[in-house]
């Protein structure tokens, strides 16, 4: 493909991985929060560490950034996997693990909504970062 051609074909696959993977994400994790095991709302008489499902009010509120982290997150993957460095992709999982490892210790809905999340985004933006080398080459 030619310079010319690859310029726009690399800016719409890194949107339609930043963009893209929101709505993904976020059914998803609407999905699991209808499984059988994905926990109840959190009510007051119930402990801080049980968990209030991957869609529970405390898994939101102790997840704050969560869009915008999701979607740097797909833009790193993306074109990280473009550029053909699929080492970063590991760089990328440890920075956001351990940015938010002290709130995921102590909310397992949060915890939960955050491998799901994670791995819902992760699975988007490495498929858009392979179909753009299949499309690139």
């Amino acid at each position: 493909m030619t310079l010319g051609l690859a310029v726009p074909v690399v800016i719409l696959l890194l949107a339609a991985s930043a963009l893209g993977g929101w709505p993904v994400t976020r059914g998803v994790l609407r999905q699991a929060s209808r499984s059988a095991d994905a926990g109840e709302p959190q009510e007051a008489s119930q402990p801080a560490d049980e968990s209030d499902g991957p869609e529970g009010e405390r898994a939101r509120t102790v997840l704050r950034g969560g869009t915008w982290i999701g979607l740097l997150e797909r833009l790193a993957v993306t074109g990280a996997l473009l550029l053909g460095e699929t080492g970063v992709v590991a760089v990328v999982v440890a920075v956001k693990g351990l940015g938010r490892y002290p709130e995921l210790r102590q909310n397992p809905g949060a915890s939960e909504r955050f491998v799901i999340g994670t791995l819902a985004s992760l699975v988007w933006a490495a498929a858009i970062g392979y179909l753009g080398r299949w499309l690139l080459v």
